[in-house]
């Protein structure tokens, strides 16, 4: 199953944009997609912008791909995964492509040589 990683826009906008972040997981999760869906992840122990990033960074690197929600260029966060995406030839994509189309996305996509689980709590840091 492809796992996918959503980026987007959260820092600035009503509710952190969790809604459209939740909407597009349960779209990608009704298409048969394991989602990684940042805005479902626990604050921080710092709860500092720097300390939701190496949450989201950790988690963006379990997956086979990257999907950005509308507006990402607008989002300095969702710039650094896109950067670290290339940087490590991370597939990436506009989500509504995906949900348009998910047949062109399932099978397609090289299996991650990533570990799907980080050793200890899932994406947690005793530390920001």
């Amino acid at each position: 199953m492809t796992r996918i990683y959503l980026a987007g826009p959260m820092s600035g906008l009503t509710d952190y944009n969790y809604p459209a972040f939740n909407e597009a997981a349960a779209s990608l999760r009704a298409l048969g997609f394991d989602v990684e869906n940042p805005a479902e992840n626990a604050a921080p122990p710092c709860g500092s912008w720097g300390g939701y990033m190496r949450l989201s960074i950790a988690q963006m690197l379990t997956c086979d791909c990257v999907a950005f929600l509308p507006y990402w260029e607008d989002s300095k966060g969702a710039q650094i995964e896109l950067s670290l995406a290339k940087a490590i030839s991370m597939p990436r994509y506009k989500v509504g492509d995906v949900i348009a189309s998910p047949v062109l996305y399932k099978g397609e996509l090289p299996a991650s040589t990533v570990p799907r689980e980080l050793p200890g709590n899932r994406y947690a840091h005793q530390e920001c």
